[in-house]
């Protein structure tokens, strides 16, 4: 297992429960995934040569990295070395990097924003007078909404850009024209069996515009709300990825987006599970469990059962968000909310943390597995889960 970080640990226990011997690599020597691990090796999950030989000398029947993009790519590096089970290394590389994905899409006629990679401000600067406004500024390699920021003017963009720059392990960024929703945002995961799209379950997707950066999804809701005939589009589209790159077996994310006259962009289809828990939704609304699969599909087993099963019933995941930088000190849920609705839900920070208002999926401070007994319920809820759910936070007090 590539990583033992909280957001992590879903597969970690899943793995153990499906009696696997687990080894972790990870450069955090209290990862809490470390307690679930028979092996830890402190080397870090994007030093692919390392992981490589460190797998060779334990002779590993798999591996896994859930959720993180990153990974993703040494696992598809370390696989195809060995032998085991994944997708091909240059597909994974074209679809964790979004400057290679955008040129992926133009070469094969993909509907997708007008974008350009970069490594420096300068060069940026030098062609924005090429884009519409407004666009988004963007690491070309980092996952949970880090360093992504919205733009509509250039003396913006040098700020924005030591953001992304900042969040960016190769240090690139690309500038891509914002394409404006028809409906609500299109989040979601999928599975594929031999490069065929068998299961795919998309999400409603919402933002917190009061916090640091407004592109982190706060809530996703089941059932997706658009027509089948518009899912059935992105089914088509996603396929053709899939097909294109000679993808595999194996679990995939999906960003999306649809403009007004129905065209669909791909704005991402990363070859890894989601996280904040919309794989564990998604098995409460589906019965499919996409982390055992995940683990199935890297050990080389049969995964032909996975079926396309609609969602049934109403979800959703919220993750819990502060607007603004102070010091934790509570968390009030309403009574009836919790008996009634909460499925369950986990806080990642104790009274008197420091948090930090929400920039990215990294500053969440906990999570919640919802359910509802109709979309009218559901809908009302969701949009008022600030009063729902209150978070006492305290102003930071500095001594001089």
């Amino acid at each position: 297992m590539l990583g033992g970080s909280l957001s992590q640990l879903s597969a970690i226990k899943k793995a153990r429960e499906m009696g696997c011997y687990i080894i972790i690599c990870d450069t955090n020597e209290d990862a809490p995934g470390k307690q679930y691990a028979h092996e830890f090796y402190n080397i870090s999950t994007t030093d692919k040569e390392a992981v490589l030989k460190l797998a060779q000398s334990l002779q590993i029947d798999g591996i896994v990295c859930y959720v993180a993009d990153s990974g993703a790519l040494t696992v598809a590096y370390v696989a195809e070395r060995l032998g085991l089970p994944s997708h091909p290394y240059k597909s994974v590389e074209v679809l964790t990097n979004k400057d290679l994905f955008r040129e992926f899409q133009k070469e094969n006629n993909f509907n997708v924003p007008k974008a350009e990679g970069f490594h420096s401000f300068e060069k940026a600067k030098a062609h924005f007078h090429h884009f519409k406004m407004p666009v988004m500024i963007k690491p070309v390699d980092s996952s949970g909404s880090r360093g992504v920021s919205k733009i509509d003017s250039i003396e913006q963009l040098e700020e924005k850009v030591n953001l992304a720059l900042r969040f960016s392990n190769c240090k690139r960024f690309i500038i891509e024209e914002y394409i404006e929703n028809y409906g609500p945002h299109i989040g979601g995961d999928g599975f594929s069996v031999d490069g065929e799209l068998v299961f795919r379950c998309f999400s409603n997707e919402y933002f917190s515009t009061d916090c640091t950066n407004p592109f982190v999804s706060v809530i996703a809701t089941w059932p997706y709300s658009m027509s089948e005939h518009i899912q059935n589009k992105i089914h088509y589209e996603i396929q053709r990825v899939l097909d294109l790159l000679k993808m595999k077996t194996g679990s995939y994310n999906f960003d999306i987006r649809i403009d007004d006259n129905e065209n669909v962009y791909l704005i991402e289809v990363t070859p890894r599970n989601g996280g904040d828990w919309n794989p564990e939704a998604i098995q409460y609304a589906t019965g499919i469990d996409l982390i055992e699969y995940t683990i199935k599909a890297a050990l080389g087993e049969d995964c032909s059962d996975v079926k396309m099963i609609a969602p049934s019933g109403y979800w959703a995941t919220y993750v819990l968000n502060s607007e603004k930088s102070g010091v934790y000190k509570g968390l009030e849920i309403e009574k009836d909310f919790l008996e009634k609705n909460i499925v369950e839900y986990e806080l990642l920070v104790e009274p008197n943390d420091e948090i930090s208002s929400l920039s990215g999926s990294h500053e969440k401070l906990g999570l919640m597995l919802l359910t509802f007994n109709s979309k009218s319920d559901m809908h009302e809820k969701t949009n008022r889960m600030e009063k729902l759910v209150k978070l006492k936070i305290e102003k930071l007090t500095f001594l001089i």
